[in-house]
């Protein structure tokens, strides 16, 4: 499966802005079967989230992620705010051409930045299929959480294949993005797509790094600091491959997420 990590220099609070440099960004390199866009990409980072927050019905974004994935045959992931009776969602959607597929709301709110005061976290991890791969959806924060990401064995057969991390992350915290990124790749023999913005905002500097990791920690591919795109493609047969060699999990201890 190829897929596009898509790295934006969000434009602060600017919807139709945002969706044309992503759509430039994903008309201007090589067709994927997926695209990853950052956490909240359509708006960027915004704590007060009812002043950029839409329903799902109207929300501008979301209908451009719906038609796009559509017309182009391909599915896209990312972050958007939507408010659902009268609450604040930091809802992670992915969408294929036949339209919503899952939608995972961030469960891990960002405390230090006032996230939890504002918006509701879910409760549930939200596990997709797509072209026969399973990807559990995170965001941003969820990374620091190694337990709710865990992967686990279920009947023999792995829950999931890769995580998407969708995030803005900044550059004040770079190395803990790129070296957790590694971690939830190998300690749950999966590959790990990490996406993360560029760019200003009123409160951090972006610096990118978004990078796609294979089960032993490798880099498949990795974005600069820039606004950039970059596709690269993971082998399912290799990871299934790697697993029977190396079957870490079938040693991993037993526990049920609350």
């Amino acid at each position: 499966m190829k897929i596009g990590l898509v790295q934006p220099d969000i434009i602060w609070c600017d919807e139709r802005a945002n969706i044309a440099k992503v759509e430039a960004l994903i008309a201007g390199t090589e067709e994927a079967e997926l695209y990853i866009l950052p956490e909240m990409w359509s708006t960027g980072f915004v704590i007060e989230g009812q002043t950029v927050a839409e329903s799902e019905e109207s929300c501008t974004a979301l209908q451009w992620m719906i038609s796009t994935a559509k017309i182009r045959n391909c599915a896209i992931s990312g972050s958007l705010v939507i408010k659902e009776q009268g609450k604040l969602f930091n809802r992670h959607y992915f969408v294929t051409p036949q339209g919503i597929a899952a939608q995972y709301d961030k469960h891990h709110l960002f405390r230090l930045g006032g996230e939890t005061k504002r918006f509701t976290a879910g409760s549930k991890r939200v596990i997709v299929e797509w072209l026969g791969v399973k990807f559990l959806l995170q965001t941003c924060y969820d990374i620091r959480f190694p337990v709710f990401a865990r992967n686990r064995l279920i009947e023999g057969r792995y829950e999931y294949d890769a995580i998407i991390y969708v995030a803005s992350f900044p550059t004040a915290r770079a190395e803990v993005w790129h070296t957790l990124s590694l971690a939830r790749a190998i300690e749950n023999d999966s590959f790990v797509v990490a996406v993360n913005r560029t760019g200003d905002d009123i409160y951090c500097n972006y610096s990118g790094g978004s990078l796609l990791v294979d089960s032993f920690g490798g880099i498949i591919t990795q974005c600069g600091s820039s606004e950039e795109i970059k596709v690269a493609e993971i082998d399912i047969e290799e990871l299934k491959s790697r697993r029977k060699r190396f079957p870490t999990l079938r040693d991993g201890d037993l526990f049920e997420l609350q």
